[in-house]
């Protein structure tokens, strides 16, 4: 995956155009997701509207809406705008996903201590992942992904392990999309480091980051598939060049590799996916 290779990203994340019945809950749904990229640290007004291509006005009738019905809540000391309890209380509709969750946080709990490191259970979400179980408790510097962080899948060596399984016409679009995530909201200073990602997972047939993004901080991935095949998540190893080395690439695949079939299997069991 080159991304040289790919069109000029576009400017805007607004909708695109629809039909007129259904173009206002596309952007209602876009404000949601953008609004749960950050569910503790929240956002500015003022922030949404740029990071979504919208007018002021219009973005705040659509976040006024959404706060009634508990979708969102805006905090009072600084009134940035998070995600709200409604969220929750729909995805109890799923209890399915409920049980596999519990599984899922005692598998990746178990991997993480005898791998001594830090293990992450990503959901694969469009072109984005997120992450549903963060475990173990060694200090790793850059290491900020917790239970409902929502990135774009090249960011994470586990994105770029789902990615890997998609056609390559699905990788791409996934990709552009990437990239116009990445600059608007870092600019150009990290796709070298994530070009180098990209380019290392390929030689190595998974996700490898041997400290690309962050220096000494070295992450592994590889695909969580469905009983149909498809990879709906990952699971993803980070830990230091010392502990987690690129001597022990073959072991920590295996390892790897063996975690997300017990998670395979779980999902199988809970009836998901």
């Amino acid at each position: 995956m080159n991304l040289a290779d790919l069109p000029m990203p576009m400017t805007s994340c607004a909708a695109p155009p629809s039909r007129a019945g259904t173009q206002s809950l596309s952007r209602g749904i876009k404000l949601l997701r953008m609004v749960a990229t950050r569910p503790q640290v929240g956002w500015r007004l003022s922030d949404l509207a740029v990071a979504c291509g919208q007018d002021k006005a219009t973005v705040h009738r659509m976040l006024a809406c959404l706060v009634e019905e508990r979708l969102l809540e805006q905090r009072s000391n600084d009134r940035h705008y998070l995600p709200g309890p409604m969220m929750y209380e729909l995805g109890l509709a799923l209890p399915a996903h409920a049980q596999f969750q519990r599984c899922a946080e005692g598998i990746v709990d178990g991997f993480a201590r005898r791998m001594a490191g830090i293990a992450l259970f990503q959901y694969r979400s469009g072109s984005e992942f997120v992450c549903s179980v963060r475990a173990g408790t060694v200090k790793m510097t850059g290491a900020m992904v917790y239970p409902g962080t929502r990135r774009p899948l090249f960011t994470s060596a586990g994105g770029v392990a789902i990615l890997q399984t998609l056609p390559p016409d699905a990788a791409r679009a996934v990709l552009a999309d990437n990239v116009n995530q990445e600059i608007k909201r870092h600019g150009t200073t990290r796709l070298d480091a994530l070009q180098k990602m990209l380019l290392k997972s390929d030689e190595h047939g998974f996700g490898v980051n041997l400290g690309y993004v962050v220096p000494n901080s070295y992450a592994y991935g590889v695909p969580v598939r469905a009983a149909a095949g498809h990879a709906f998540a990952a699971l993803c190893l980070i830990g230091t060049p010392e502990a987690h080395g690129e001597s022990r690439l073959a072991e920590l695949h295996e390892r790897l590799t063996e975690t997300a079939g017990q998670l395979e299997a779980g999902a199988v069991e809970c009836g998901i996916h």
